[in-house]
């Protein structure tokens, strides 16, 4: 019987642990924590959105970040067998908007305490509070990882489930890059994905708490908007926070965003919200000549609680340059069309994104091309295995990251047991 070592109790070293030990292995988990899945505890605001279950190849065009290199593990254990897997261990699953799965019962807790139960019943034995300071290796195998007072772990395959380098909270505090790095392995610089952005405008400061609905998003670079400058552009919900911006497009849209900076530090992007997407430009002037025909008196302010949120307006106005007490039957034709492209185009500029222990998940790592995508084994080091939120793969929110490290978690368990 082969031993196999998971190094993290997260939903990847949860996965390879109970997959090694229904294989057969004798499996040792170490977790850094006194329980498994912090990190999942928060998942999906304590709700947990354990998959997502749109076709395998729609989970690939989401997964941003290398989402190619899981074409093997999703075919072997895809989001079905997620599914499954789950409902066996006593979880009841339910499928949202966006194909998002969360459990029945709305509680993370669920899910981790099904967790720990197949993994007690499998006979993995966990072992909390243990911190891997460096790996074991033997004439270039691993074969064991030793603790931070000097003791040692002998193992036949030791699998490195640590996580990245977000919700340092959880444990992800990037203890895997170092233990990687030490055994040859490349680590690409770890960023923020999925992480608010920064603004300076002090308007956009004002509006804290604010959410739009059904808006459409667009970030671009040279300051200019255009289809050759655009990074991405995104329909749905988004928030202003008291540092910039932030929900679910802006999420979604951030990981492009972090890559500019990267590449182009100090360089601003520019942020534009189209307010009113369902219309054109001809559409809202002709709404906007209704509006101001039907009440020629009324001020500009009252004219915009019509079109726009309440914390908006004194914003949107001295944005516009016009008197926000001017009766809309003085506006000039210039200065309605203005008003119309400002709410088909909000301009905010962009300055860096939040820390990278603010996102939600982590974009770069260790290097795919340095693990195999079948078995998620070293190619630099045999004996060892490499899963989850370590490896520079990343995807966007609604169940896919979790969908990662199940699945790498499962062909990793799979192959360090010998199967």
């Amino acid at each position: 019987m082969s031993t196999v070592l998971v190094i993290g109790g997260g939903a990847a070293g949860c996965l390879a642990a109970l997959t090694a030990a229904k294989a057969g292995a004798e499996v040792i988990l170490w977790e850094k924590n006194d329980r498994i899945g912090r990190k999942l505890a928060i998942t999906g605001k304590g709700r947990c959105n354990i998959t997502n279950a749109a076709p395998v190849d729609e989970l690939i065009r989401n997964i941003t970040g290398n989402g190619r290199f899981m074409y093997s593990a999703l075919a072997a254990f895809d989001n079905q067998a997620v599914m499954q897997l789950f409902e066996d261990l006593g979880v009841p699953l339910k499928v949202e908007r966006g194909q998002r799965v969360f459990p029945v019962s709305d509680k993370a807790a669920d899910v981790i305490i099904a967790l720990e139960q197949a993994l007690a019943a499998a006979g993995v034995h966990i072992v909390y509070n243990a911190v891997a300071a460096e790996l074991l290796v033997n004439e270039g195998t691993v074969c064991g990882v030793v603790t931070a007072d000097g003791q040692k772990q002998q193992a036949d395959a030791v699998i490195l489930a640590t996580g990245g380098a977000t919700y340092r909270g959880t444990g992800s505090t990037g203890d895997g890059y170092r233990l990687a790095r030490s055994v040859g392995h490349n680590i690409i610089e770890p960023l923020p994905s999925l992480v608010p952005l920064v603004s300076p405008a002090a308007w956009v400061h004002t509006l804290s708490g604010l959410s739009l609905r059904n808006v459409e998003l667009g970030i671009y670079k040279n300051g200019l908007i255009s289809r050759k400058n655009c990074l991405g552009k995104l329909f749905g919900e988004m928030l202003f926070t008291h540092f910039g911006i932030s929900g679910p497009m802006v999420l979604s849209l951030s990981r492009k965003a972090v890559l500019f900076w990267r590449d182009n530090p100090g360089e601003e992007l520019l942020a534009a919200i189209d307010l009113k997407p369902a219309l054109s430009e001809e559409q809202l002037l002709a709404r906007l000549e209704r509006e101001i025909a039907e009440a020629p008196r009324r001020h500009l302010h009252n004219m915009l609680a019509e079109l726009l949120p309440k914390s908006l307006i004194e914003p949107f106005v001295a944005l516009s340059g016009i008197a926000g007490d001017r009766p809309v039957s003085s506006l000039q034709g210039k200065e309605r069309q203005a008003i119309v492209r400002l709410l088909k185009c909000l301009e905010l500029p962009l300055s860096g994104a939040r820390p990278l222990n603010e996102g939600i998940v982590t974009c770069g790592g260790v290097d795919v091309r340095e693990v195999m995508p079948r078995t998620f084994a070293s190619r630099k080091a045999p004996g060892l295995f490499i899963v989850g939120e370590l490896l520079d793969i990343d995807a966007f929110t609604g169940g896919y990251n979790l969908q990662v490290a199940f699945s790498s978690g499962h062909a990793a368990g799979l192959a360090a047991a010998g199967v």
